[in-house]
């Protein structure tokens, strides 16, 4: 597997074409010399997104490539990697025809970033019900990559989604789940998996060599030793003991009505959750605009922005490009590209 280069430029995957997924990425093309972005071309149908682009009024020239290596000789158009797999542009309007492009743009992003052509991976929002309509049979986007790289290098991946913003970074331990499934699937031996893919990517694309993890507790007050449930003690407090001991800076498991205000947040770089909603309320919360969702475990860069498809604002000119331009900027930070900074913009 090819390493990337801070010269190469980073694959978007268009996501759902009936929601805003086109409308995020012209938006930001159209702004991005005020932006200073990184270089990026788009994975998508190319005839869609020039109709997109007309209809919300952005003077944005689209122009076909070849082959990623193609991109960026005219400066002034967006390179678009044309799908095999067309797209209808019928913004607000989910079609399960277009599920065959969705997950081909997804694929063709991943598989350039393993053979090195692309620095990282930006995905726009999928419709899963649009997705599960076609046949897709995996709970989401995360776990859809986690098994299409593992498939693809021949070895298992464990995803860890990672919710990051400017002033909390967050993880949920079990993800796509029904909350009625949550206690059955938390065990310690994924609270620690977790944990130590969190450490070692931290490190690795991050820079933060020991970094500070918070982990929530279950139940209401983390439990109350016991008498509000026994997960804390018998789950989580088991896993926590066993990161310390394993030389990992890390407390818990903490009530999870007091782990997100100003003061608490000071005293860990990122918050180990037990379920999806108690990582994404206060993330989303704090920072709705500007938070990006990072897969963890891959062996390539992915980011994403932290909102669904928005079908209700597509070719509306509404949507704002925030968390794209936020995905997109994290995404060339961590493959090192542009200003030299970490991926924590130090």
């Amino acid at each position: 597997m090819s390493q990337s280069s801070p010269s190469l430029p980073i694959a978007v995957s268009i996501g759902e074409p009936s929601g805003v997924g086109a409308d995020v990425t012209l938006a930001a093309f159209a702004r991005r010399q005020s932006l200073d972005l990184p270089p990026f071309f788009l994975i998508a149908d190319a005839e869609m997104v020039a109709r997109r682009a007309e209809r919300l009024g952005l003077d944005v020239q689209v122009r076909t490539i070849g082959r990623p290596e193609e991109w960026g000789a005219d400066p002034r158009s967006l390179d678009v990697l044309p799908l095999v797999n067309p797209h209808s542009e019928e913004p607000g309007r989910a079609d399960p025809a277009n599920a065959a492009g969705t997950i081909e743009a997804i694929d063709r992003g991943t598989r350039l970033v393993l053979d090195g052509v692309a620095a990282a991976l930006v995905t726009n929002p999928i419709d899963k019900k649009a997705l599960y309509d076609a046949g897709f049979r995996h709970p989401g986007h995360t776990e859809y990559l986690a098994e299409l790289c593992g498939t693809l290098i021949g070895k298992p991946c464990q995803p860890v989604m990672l919710l990051t913003g400017p002033d909390l970074s967050c993880v949920p331990v079990t993800i796509h789940i029904p909350l009625a499934d949550v206690p059955g699937a938390l065990t310690s031996e994924l609270i620690l998996s977790t944990a130590r893919i969190v450490a070692h990517d931290l490190a690795k694309r991050f820079g933060l060599q020991r970094p500070r993890l918070a982990v929530s507790g279950l139940n209401p007050h983390a439990g109350e030793r016991g008498a509000i449930g026994r997960e804390d003690e018998t789950v989580i407090r088991p896993a926590v003991e066993i990161l310390r001991g394993e030389g990992f800076d890390v407390v818990g498991p903490l009530p999870g009505d007091t782990m997100f205000h100003p003061d608490a947040r000071r005293r860990y770089d990122v918050a180990l959750c037990m379920y999806h909603d108690q990582a994404l309320i206060p993330a989303k919360t704090l920072a709705f605009d500007e938070t990006v969702n990072v897969t963890l475990g891959l062996p390539i860069i992915r980011t994403s922005p932290d909102h669904g498809t928005a079908a209700d604002l597509a070719g509306t000119g509404a949507a704002r490009p925030n968390s794209f331009i936020a995905a997109l900027r994290l995404a060339g930070r961590m493959a090192g590209i542009g200003t030299g900074e970490d991926a924590s913009g130090r």
